[in-house]
């Protein structure tokens, strides 16, 4: 078993450091960007950017209804 200071990316208390969380939290991202990069490749990923944009334009109309009988244009 290591001592908290023997880690690196760890003070000697065992904080991580600045750049431990850094890097962590880059290498967290770039991975999740590759994956949302490689399933909206896919056929189903496409399907699914499919649906969520005739979802998203369902939304803007249904709110324009709205929006016109509220300021009772129909």
């Amino acid at each position: 078993m290591t001592a908290p200071g023997d880690e690196p990316g760890y003070t000697e208390d065992g904080v991580p450091t600045f750049e431990h969380v850094r890097e962590t939290i880059e290498r967290r991202s770039t991975t999740a960007a590759g994956y949302e990069e490689l399933v909206a490749d896919s056929p189903a990923g496409r399907e699914r950017a499919e649906r969520e944009a005739d979802h998203d334009a369902a939304a803007r109309d249904k709110l324009e209804e709205i929006r016109r009988s509220v300021r009772g244009d129909g």
